[in-house]
């Protein structure tokens, strides 16, 4: 049938399947700070064109980029600023840069679940998409020593399986989601599950702004003083209000000269305000879902 030909339980049930609950928003954050900033880095790498099934060795090439060079100039920013991140890695990713792994997580930062090979998930039968995330974090956790508590699907892509996994997987958060601002518990069917969602957003996000494929349409069309000030203009709604500011960024975008300053005046920004509390996503998950389980 055509959608316009659903009954009613049809649709509803489609609806409902997995939804926004109780807001989880704090009165207040650690220290007494007015907001929360959870920055994260999706390290894609060579996955974006082993997703595909494509062999093109410059858009490899440019996800070596991401490692090589990205990753260690946002960590050299990060140690300087003392600024806690989360790393969302595919488990393909972190297989072909295990090094990286380790040195994140010895700098004290989180890495979370990120698909396996950054696949669309609502492709899958579920029983592949429940293998693969079951794959990532046994190699995550082999590779790093610990099992992440978090995930991120590989472009947002929320099958109708993704979340009986992530229970199964007895998951503390996912950041996938969009229905809010802040943070909120997750439901499935219309009951709670305990698990926290901390909304990302297209507009929180540097791929939006400055990808770039010449056998396609898509081109680069926001310079990068346009893209801080979205995103100074987000986090000073989510301090105005006082919640929680997303920022989702690819170590092979923001990771160039002359796009790093992006985060490097948004933390300076943010510091100079003196209320704001940076802290990784699972750190954020365990403040507004205390009580939750």
């Amino acid at each position: 049938m055509e959608p316009w030909q659903w009954p009613e339980d049809d649709w509803r049930a489609r609806v409902a399947q997995v939804r926004a609950g109780r807001s989880l928003k704090p009165a207040t954050w650690p220290g007494g700070k007015r907001c929360a900033v959870a920055f994260s880095f999706d390290s894609d790498h060579e996955t974006n064109e082993l997703r595909d099934g494509g062999r093109s060795i410059g858009r490899m090439a440019w996800g070596q980029y991401g490692s090589r060079v990205g990753v260690p100039r946002i960590l050299d920013l990060l140690a300087r600023e003392s600024v806690p991140a989360t790393f969302f890695v595919p488990g393909v990713s972190a297989l072909l840069h295990p090094e990286e792994q380790v040195r994140v997580i010895a700098q004290g930062h989180e890495i979370g679940l990120h698909g396996w090979i950054h696949e669309v998930n609502s492709t899958l039968p579920e029983a592949d998409e429940r293998e693969l995330h079951m794959r990532a974090a046994d190699t995550l956790e082999r590779l790093t020593g610990q099992r992440p508590v978090g995930m991120r699907t590989p472009s947002w892509d929320f099958s109708p399986a993704t979340l009986a996994i992530q229970r199964e997987m007895g998951l503390l958060y996912d950041s996938s989601l969009m229905a809010d601002d802040d943070p909120y518990e997750l439901l499935e069917n219309g009951e709670p599950t305990g698990i926290v969602e901390l909304p990302p957003e297209w507009i929180r996000d540097d791929a939006v702004y400055f990808n770039m494929n010449r056998f396609s349409a898509l081109r680069p069309y926001t310079p990068p003083l346009a893209v801080l000030d979205i995103f100074r203009r987000e986090f000073e709604g989510a301090a105005a209000e006082g919640g929680l500011f997303v920022l989702t960024m690819h170590p092979h975008v923001i990771g160039y000269r002359s796009r790093i300053f992006i985060v490097e005046e948004l933390i300076a920004e943010m510091k100079a305000r003196g209320d704001v509390w940076f802290a990784t996503h699972a750190q954020v998950a365990r403040h507004v879902g205390e009580g939750l389980r």
